[in-house]
């Protein structure tokens, strides 16, 4: 048995507790629950019993590191990282929450820290699990779409009230998340994006700060990005709008997918390339006879978090493959900040050529010259963490 501790039991680290206690994650066993909240740890040893070991430092923690195998990490974002390097050097398996970090810099640390160790290291990319989105996935790298000419994503699904903003200290703020909608609600689609199709050459953003909501980070993006053969990527999110969209489109030269509300694939496919018609037709209205395929998938949404947990032991056990290695947590992470980048700067930006200190040097200033204080926030809800996919 794979014997893991829980660093943060707010929303997420408690229902990893109970997946993990209740036997849904084969091969994995709850050895510690840390937090450094007194009062979190308290409900904590209310709700699971004394069988379990507590403890309200990471430092308490890792000096038990030859107790137990791995860590699963459930915290703010800005501590991914540090405790992720911790864990590493502590001789530990690590599986991070989403997002990797909240700048690439930060992260780059941790997986030179992973490849340094011989331990696994995931990142709860839970939505890689979902059967349409992984169909979507082998018909491209199959080459059934032929080359990818557009990807369009609407994703404004993510309504979120202010009474949202204002249900933690943390929440929606530089100081705390580092961003909004791209850092809280959009790392799993970003993730996918470049899952799915691969990483842009540069990218323009155009972002709100505080467009809907009395909040300091953006609730309203649009990415338009460019790659090296000519394809072209439009994203398109919101935290301000409902009723919202999440409706993705892939398009290549033999056709479309087309994926809604995550479970619901279409695939429309054209009887030639369209490469190809278009050098021998000559009828000026002319147009490939197009398909719509019937493709065979599960239109669920899959195991999701006890899946990556599954995959992670035997990973560990088996020396499986990962199905979210945490060294790609980056990429995601790579085009949230560029995005941010670009808007702050109203230039392009290179995704896998960031500016990694100027970024940085420009996130410590939102920090610095932050309206919002924690004080001022309501803390009722500090216990709060993203439960969405």
């Amino acid at each position: 048995m794979v014997k893991t501790a829980i660093i943060g039991i707010g929303n997420m680290g408690s229902k990893h507790a109970f997946n993990i206690i209740e036997g849904k994650v084969t091969g994995m066993e709850l050895f510690a629950i840390c937090d450094h909240s007194p009062e979190r740890l308290e409900w904590a040893k209310k709700t699971y019993g004394d069988k379990y070991n507590y403890y309200l430092t990471t430092d308490e923690l890792f000096a038990d590191a030859d107790k137990f195998d791995m860590v699963l990490i459930a915290v703010p974002h800005y501590d991914h990282s540090p405790i992720a390097i911790k864990a590493f050097e502590c001789g530990l398996h690590v599986v991070s929450e989403k997002p990797a970090g909240v700048y690439t810099k930060q992260v780059r640390l941790m997986n030179e820290a992973a490849a340094k160790s011989d331990k696994k290291f995931g990142i709860m990319y839970n939505c890689r699990t979902i059967p349409s989105y992984q169909k979507a996935r082998e018909l491209i790298q199959s080459g059934e779409l032929g080359e990818l000419k557009r990807m369009v994503w609407i994703i404004t699904n993510w309504y979120r009230p202010q009474a949202y903003h204002d249900s933690s200290a943390w929440r929606s703020t530089w100081v705390g998340e580092g961003g909004g909608v791209l850092l809280n609600q959009d790392p799993h689609q970003l993730d996918l994006w470049q899952w799915l199709v691969g990483m842009p050459k540069r990218l323009r953003a155009f972002a709100s700060f505080g467009k809907y909501y009395n909040i300091e980070v953006e609730d309203d993006v649009t990415i338009y990005a460019e790659y090296e053969n000519g394809m072209t990527a439009s994203f398109i999110t919101s935290t301000g709008e409902t009723p919202g969209t999440n409706r993705l489109e892939i398009s290549g030269t033999r056709g479309k997918i087309v994926i809604e509300n995550n479970l619901d694939l279409k695939f429309y496919r054209t009887v030639v390339d369209e490469r190809e018609f278009n050098k021998t037709n000559k009828s000026p209205f002319g147009k490939p006879e197009v398909w719509e395929c019937k493709v065979p998938y599960e239109a669920s949404w899959g195991e999701q978090h006890i899946g990556i947990l599954k995959n992670f032991v035997k990973a560990i056990e088996k020396d499986a493959p990962l199905l979210a290695p945490g060294i790609e947590g980056i990429f995601g992470l790579s085009i949230s900040n560029a995005a941010h980048l670009s808007s702050w700067t109203d230039e392009w930006v290179e995704p896998m050529n960031i500016d990694e200190d100027k970024f940085y040097n420009m996130l410590q200033d939102k920090i610095k010259n932050s309206t919002f204080k924690k004080e001022e926030k309501a803390t009722v809800y500090d216990d709060i963490r993203e439960t969405h996919v």
